[in-house]
């Protein structure tokens, strides 16, 4: 039996509602990346060259602090990896969480909210960023993601 875990970045709530809804189809475990430092809606300002969230995207080695990892991470084989798209890509703290916890020889599926933007782009660039995970799959969903959809994605 594969053990799950569903990871998740998550600011105005959305991601995390996919993420709960997720969870109670898997039957995993839920785990929220939270950064050390909240972001306030100043910092989440898109329009602000000058917001956190706009400096952060703009720096690639950008790596916001987050609050804990996951304890036991070589007790999962698949691990869900929910994000907000900002500026096409997954959120530098995306990239932190990848960074500290060992995903090597784990199934990743991805998947992402968005006002407008598609999942491949960000897809991407994790998969060129850590070559050595193995990134399975992504999906756009909305906070209304059904049973049918999630098991029609993942197939496994």
């Amino acid at each position: 039996m594969n053990k799950i875990l569903v990871s998740y970045f998550s600011c105005s709530g959305v991601t995390k509602d996919v993420a709960i809804k997720l969870n109670e189809i898997l039957k995993g475990d839920l785990f929220a990346i939270v950064p050390t430092n909240f972001y306030t809606d100043v910092d989440l300002d898109w329009n602000n060259a000058y917001s956190r969230s706009s400096i952060e995207m703009k720096d690639k080695s950008a790596r916001p602090k987050v609050r804990e990892r996951v304890a036991n991470i070589e007790e999962y084989d698949i691990v869900f990896l929910g994000y907000p798209i900002w500026w096409d890509e997954a959120p530098r703290i995306v990239n932190t969480f990848l960074e500290e916890n060992n995903l090597v020889g784990k199934n990743i599926y991805v998947f992402a909210t968005s006002g407008g933007s598609l999942v491949e782009n960000s897809f991407e660039k994790l998969i060129e960023a850590y070559p050595c995970y193995h990134f399975v799959s992504a999906k756009i969903f909305n906070r209304y993601v059904s049973r049918d959809e999630v098991l029609d994605w993942i197939k496994y």
